[in-house]
């Protein structure tokens, strides 16, 4: 096989992927399954997990599904534990679990502002301590933010673009303290609009419409595109990368 090639392959690894019971974090299970790691499945929907589990399988990679909600520090442990006890190890972890809203600033509840930062932000924070404690050098953490922490959202979405910015911060801040320290390193993905549950649930034409006029590729997204991404951050064919958000939304942020 090609060197480069070689780069990208993850065989040995061990991956926690957070909200992969569904959507994006489904397929990120799945692509990191395909470049060779087994792969810990942790989110709220244990029954979906199953899907993906089954997925995974099917491609000759363990996986372990494990029931999570990352907003509960003792949970996020709990996973961590558990992918070491059943997997020996971690090297990977994919933060993705995430909530959406859209709700005008001026009538927001509070609660609902906070439950957003909570999983968003707070939960990526916990599932990283758990995993950083137990991985090696060499690891890396993926966190999954979003083009609304770099721009102007289309919908009235405060806390969800609160969440996201507070999350390429805290990659940033996560570098700095564990790569050059611990050798792992930290970046994030910052993804336009792609078919998922949360874009689900705006008006196809008024998104489509909104995509054309704001990237420069003028389309939604496709899985695949968004898994390639999480796999070369991953992988060591991006050992020199870290600290920094790939964004990956056909040309929106830079439109």
């Amino acid at each position: 096989m090609n060197q480069v090639l070689d780069l990208f392959r993850l065989d040995g690894k061990v991956a926690v992927v957070t909200g992969a019971s569904s959507g994006l974090g489904a397929g990120f299970a799945l692509a990191l399954a395909q470049a060779g790691a087994d792969v810990v499945l942790a989110a709220r929907r244990v029954d979906r997990l199953r899907d993906t589990e089954k997925q995974v399988a099917e491609t000759g990679r363990r996986a372990l599904t494990v029931a999570a909600d990352v907003s509960d520090p003792e949970q996020c442990e709990a996973v961590a534990e558990q992918a070491v006890a059943a997997l020996g190890r971690i090297d990977i972890l994919v933060n993705n679990a995430g909530v959406g809203t859209a709700i005008p600033a001026l009538r927001e509840p509070p609660g609902e502002f906070r439950r957003v930062i909570d999983v968003n932000l707070n939960g990526a924070y916990w599932a990283a301590q758990a995993c950083a404690r137990r991985m090696e050098p060499g690891s890396s953490i993926v966190n999954i933010a979003s083009v609304l922490g770099l721009i102007k959202s289309y919908a009235p979405q405060a806390a969800y673009a609160a969440s996201k910015a507070g999350l390429i911060g805290l990659t940033r801040d996560l570098s700095q303290q564990w790569s050059g320290r611990r050798g792992i390193r930290v970046n994030a993905i910052a993804p336009g609009y792609f078919a998922s549950e949360m874009t689900a649930e705006i008006p196809e034409d008024q998104l489509l419409t909104f995509v054309r006029q704001t990237s420069t590729l003028g389309r939604l997204g496709v899985q695949h595109e968004l898994d390639a991404a999480v796999v070369f951050l991953a992988s060591p064919a991006s050992s020199y990368i870290t600290g920094t958000t790939l964004a990956v939304d056909g040309g929106m942020s830079g439109h």
